[in-house]
Protein backbone atom coordinates (compact mmCIF):
# COMPACT_ATOMS: atom_id res chain seq x y z
CA UNK A 1 0.00 0.00 0.00
CA UNK A 2 0.72 3.78 -0.38
CA UNK A 3 2.30 5.69 2.35
CA UNK A 4 0.79 8.62 1.61
CA UNK A 5 -3.38 7.28 1.92
CA UNK A 6 -5.31 5.45 4.39
CA UNK A 7 -5.65 2.00 3.47
CA UNK A 8 -9.06 1.65 5.17
CA UNK A 9 -12.29 4.27 4.76
CA UNK A 10 -11.64 5.81 8.14
CA UNK A 11 -14.40 8.94 7.75
CA UNK A 12 -14.87 10.93 11.05
CA UNK A 13 -18.29 12.42 9.26
CA UNK A 14 -19.35 14.93 11.71
CA UNK A 15 -15.61 16.74 11.77
CA UNK A 16 -15.23 15.96 7.92
CA UNK A 17 -19.08 17.34 7.77
CA UNK A 18 -18.19 20.60 9.41
CA UNK A 19 -15.06 21.71 7.58
CA UNK A 20 -16.27 21.02 4.36
CA UNK A 21 -19.04 23.61 5.37
CA UNK A 22 -16.24 26.03 6.10
CA UNK A 23 -13.69 25.19 3.14
CA UNK A 24 -12.58 28.09 0.82
CA UNK A 25 -15.26 29.12 -1.83
CA UNK A 26 -13.65 28.17 -5.35
CA UNK A 27 -13.22 32.34 -6.60
CA UNK A 28 -11.49 32.75 -2.91
CA UNK A 29 -9.01 29.63 -3.71
CA UNK A 30 -8.48 30.57 -7.30
CA UNK A 31 -7.45 34.32 -6.08
CA UNK A 32 -5.09 33.23 -3.03
CA UNK A 33 -3.94 30.31 -5.76
CA UNK A 34 -3.17 33.17 -8.58
CA UNK A 35 -1.47 35.36 -5.55
CA UNK A 36 0.72 32.65 -4.70
CA UNK A 37 1.88 31.79 -8.30
CA UNK A 38 2.97 35.12 -8.60
CA UNK A 39 5.68 34.85 -6.28
CA UNK A 40 6.35 31.39 -6.94
CA UNK A 41 8.55 31.88 -9.66
CA UNK A 42 12.53 32.82 -8.80
CA UNK A 43 12.96 35.45 -11.22
CA UNK A 44 9.69 37.44 -9.97
CA UNK A 45 10.71 36.89 -6.42
CA UNK A 46 14.02 38.63 -7.02
CA UNK A 47 12.20 41.25 -8.86
CA UNK A 48 10.18 41.92 -6.01
CA UNK A 49 12.77 41.88 -3.55
CA UNK A 50 14.61 44.26 -5.53
CA UNK A 51 11.71 46.24 -5.72
CA UNK A 52 11.18 45.89 -2.47
CA UNK A 53 14.84 47.34 -1.52
CA UNK A 54 14.80 50.01 -4.49
CA UNK A 55 11.29 51.45 -3.67
CA UNK A 56 11.15 52.43 -7.65
CA UNK A 57 12.77 50.99 -10.53
CA UNK A 58 12.69 51.32 -14.24
CA UNK A 59 12.96 48.01 -16.45
CA UNK A 60 16.11 48.69 -17.67
CA UNK A 61 17.55 48.52 -13.89
CA UNK A 62 15.54 45.74 -12.87
CA UNK A 63 16.96 43.53 -16.18
CA UNK A 64 20.97 44.84 -14.79
CA UNK A 65 20.05 43.94 -11.43
CA UNK A 66 18.24 40.36 -12.24
CA UNK A 67 20.81 39.66 -15.03
CA UNK A 68 18.19 38.75 -17.03
CA UNK A 69 16.46 40.21 -20.60
CA UNK A 70 14.85 43.38 -20.55
CA UNK A 71 11.72 41.42 -22.57
CA UNK A 72 11.93 38.28 -19.51
CA UNK A 73 11.92 41.07 -16.92
CA UNK A 74 8.82 42.85 -18.40
CA UNK A 75 7.00 39.71 -18.77
CA UNK A 76 7.85 38.96 -15.49
CA UNK A 77 6.58 42.62 -14.03
CA UNK A 78 3.47 42.55 -16.09
CA UNK A 79 2.67 39.08 -14.26
CA UNK A 80 2.94 41.15 -10.53
CA UNK A 81 1.52 44.03 -11.67
CA UNK A 82 -1.64 41.69 -13.34
CA UNK A 83 -2.11 40.20 -9.64
CA UNK A 84 -2.04 43.95 -8.33
CA UNK A 85 1.15 43.13 -6.73
CA UNK A 86 3.32 45.78 -8.65
CA UNK A 87 2.32 49.19 -10.24
CA UNK A 88 4.14 51.21 -13.25
CA UNK A 89 4.53 54.63 -14.28
CA UNK A 90 6.03 56.12 -17.72
CA UNK A 91 7.72 59.39 -17.24
CA UNK A 92 8.64 59.49 -21.31
CA UNK A 93 9.99 56.60 -22.47
CA UNK A 94 10.89 55.30 -19.49
CA UNK A 95 8.57 52.82 -17.43
CA UNK A 96 9.18 52.55 -13.52
CA UNK A 97 8.01 49.74 -11.19
CA UNK A 98 7.36 49.46 -7.58
CA UNK A 99 5.34 47.08 -5.11
CA UNK A 100 1.82 47.59 -3.98
CA UNK A 101 1.55 47.56 -0.34
CA UNK A 102 -0.20 44.10 -0.92
CA UNK A 103 2.87 43.28 -2.66
CA UNK A 104 4.87 44.29 -0.33
CA UNK A 105 2.93 42.56 2.42
CA UNK A 106 2.74 39.35 0.79
CA UNK A 107 6.52 39.34 -0.45
CA UNK A 108 7.48 40.08 3.87
CA UNK A 109 4.77 37.09 4.89
CA UNK A 110 6.83 34.82 2.27
CA UNK A 111 10.25 35.63 3.00
CA UNK A 112 9.49 35.60 7.21
CA UNK A 113 7.97 31.88 5.83
CA UNK A 114 10.97 30.72 4.09
CA UNK A 115 13.53 32.59 6.43
CA UNK A 116 11.45 30.45 9.57
CA UNK A 117 11.57 27.36 7.71
CA UNK A 118 15.41 27.49 7.10
CA UNK A 119 15.63 28.23 10.76
CA UNK A 120 13.68 24.74 11.83
CA UNK A 121 15.34 22.59 8.91
CA UNK A 122 12.29 22.03 7.34
CA UNK A 123 12.75 22.17 3.63
CA UNK A 124 10.63 25.69 2.53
Amino acid sequence: MADDRCDVLCLDLPRAEELRARRLSANLAEGASSLARALADPTRLTLAVSLRDGDELCVCDLAWISGRPQNLVSHHLRALKREGLAESRREGKVVFYSLTAAGADLLGRVLGAAAAASATGVPA
